[in-house]
């Protein structure tokens, strides 16, 4: 069955939703994983360069791996899970990423805090809010033609309260009734 006709994509309502719930998806992965390089960068003193690369990195590698999960255990094998984590995460996560660094970096001392200073955790916390708020109106526009974690929700049925079961099955036809 082709899932990337027009006539399977949210709309609306519905479509602010599955942005707004992909977006919370991304960003918990993101949030792990940046926090986690904040907090051992900033443990270990290091500079903002290397802080924000191994930031990057392991939102992307939590991001990904949010995504990689369900799709496996909807029985696909890791060859195959791989590019539908990376066509449904990337953007979201690179758009997550370029602003939540950018916030952080324009906060007065924040790359200077240390993890027992409130300016750390305010400034991440601020940021990866305004990360969140800008992301949704991308996922949006990217669901809505049925790129992004559109390409993922087949995999987990429409995963993160998307669609309640019977707009699923009206979507999907009963070949996905089972989720």
């Amino acid at each position: 069955m082709d899932h990337g006709t027009g006539a399977e994509r949210p709309t609306g309502r519905a479509l602010t939703r599955s942005a707004v719930s992909a977006t919370v998806h991304c960003l918990t992965g993101c949030a792990i994983g940046e926090i986690l390089g904040m907090v051992i960068a900033t443990a270990l003193g290091w500079s903002n360069g290397p802080t924000i690369a191994i930031s990057v990195a392991l939102a992307f590698l939590f991001g990904y791996s949010f995504t990689i999960g369900p799709v496996l255990r909807s029985g696909l094998p890791l060859r195959r899970a791989i590019p539908i984590a990376l066509a449904a995460d990337t953007v979201s996560i690179t758009v997550m990423e370029i602003i939540d660094n950018s916030v952080v970096l324009l906060v007065p001392g924040a790359m200077d805090a240390h993890l027992d200073d409130p300016l750390f955790w305010g400034s991440l916390a601020f940021a990866l809010a305004v990360a969140f708020v800008v992301a949704v109106p991308v996922n949006r526009w990217m669901i809505g033609r049925g790129k992004g974690h559109a390409v993922v929700d087949r995999y987990h049925g429409g995963g993160h309260g998307h669609a309640s079961s019977s707009t699923k099955e009206g979507q999907y036809g009963d070949e996905h009734a089972h989720h």
